[in-house]
């Protein structure tokens, strides 16, 4: 068997025994101060990523390290109080193993979410931006020998992000009154945060928003045939303009995720329901 396929499978197999039989419909990944979503989930099972084999420790503030069995709006779902990143010294099939093995366990829809910093100028922080499309920088998680068990060789991206499922939030967002933008997320390995020069760049080239993660899952995710909805809560405007001006992750990003999350957390759980 193939080494991959045996990690998979033996994480798969543990958490599939504490299902109970119950297939998930959606699975959820919740980045940096998005973590209080999973008290929003009527919980069956909450296991500590420590417990489970293969899986390894996310070192990011903000992130609980739990991954979570239960209902909402009615329906099951799985999702990850934090996750793993490549600038935490992970490769990409140890990043991107949750959305396999989430996949293997029945999940249709994966919905992810992050904390980003803002390049549209016209982005204020505390926004909520749908995540329309990306533009990746960081090594492609596909690569290597294909998981024929998963997809095919070269996955279409010219859709990554179903366009039906962002209309349902946008018109979720109209009846609870809640902004949202809409926007490109650009990817890049962190940790360091980006130069005004990278900004500004990235400004050019299309991107409303920057950050550390996601995108491999979302690769991952449309290589197993998910569907995939992406939200970024706008933590900080990424500056263009050199300056002493510092930016502290592991506060003030965490802090201004934790005010938004309320937000998505409400998007979120009618979008589910509506699925």
């Amino acid at each position: 068997m193939d080494k991959r396929m045996k990690i998979i499978n033996e994480a798969e197999a543990f958490l599939r025994g504490k299902l109970g039989g119950i297939t998930p419909e959606v699975g959820i990944v919740l980045g940096s101060g998005l973590g209080k979503f999973g008290d929003k989930i009527e919980p069956i099972e909450v296991i500590p990523y420590k417990d489970i084999p293969n899986f390894v420790t996310s070192t990011a503030m903000g992130h609980k390290g739990n991954f979570i069995f239960g209902k909402v709006s009615g329906k099951y779902v799985c999702a990850m109080q934090g996750r793993f990143h490549y600038y935490e010294g992970y490769p990409m099939d140890v990043v991107t193993l949750p959305i396999r093995v989430m996949a293997r366990l029945g999940i249709k829809t994966l919905f992810v979410s992050n904390a980003a910093g803002g390049i549209n100028t016209g982005f204020q922080v505390g926004d909520l931006m749908i995540i329309e499309d990306h533009i990746n920088t960081m090594p492609n998680p596909l690569i290597g020998p294909n998981h024929e068990q998963f997809g095919e060789r070269f996955p279409d991206m010219s859709c990554a992000y179903d366009q039906e499922i962002i209309a349902k939030a946008e018109e979720i967002a109209r009846k609870l009154k809640i902004r949202v933008r809409r926007g490109v997320y650009l990817a890049n390995t962190g940790p360091s945060y980006e130069t005004p020069a990278e900004i500004r760049f990235y400004r050019t080239i299309g991107a409303d928003a920057v950050g550390m993660s996601t995108v491999p899952e979302v690769l991952v995710a449309r290589h197993c045939g998910l569907k995939v909805f992406g939200m970024s809560i706008i933590t900080n405007e990424a500056n263009s303009i050199i300056s002493q001006v510092k930016i502290n992750h592991g506060e003030d990003v965490v802090r201004i995720a934790d005010e938004a999350a309320d937000k998505m957390s409400k998007i979120f759980t009618r979008l589910v329901g509506e699925l």
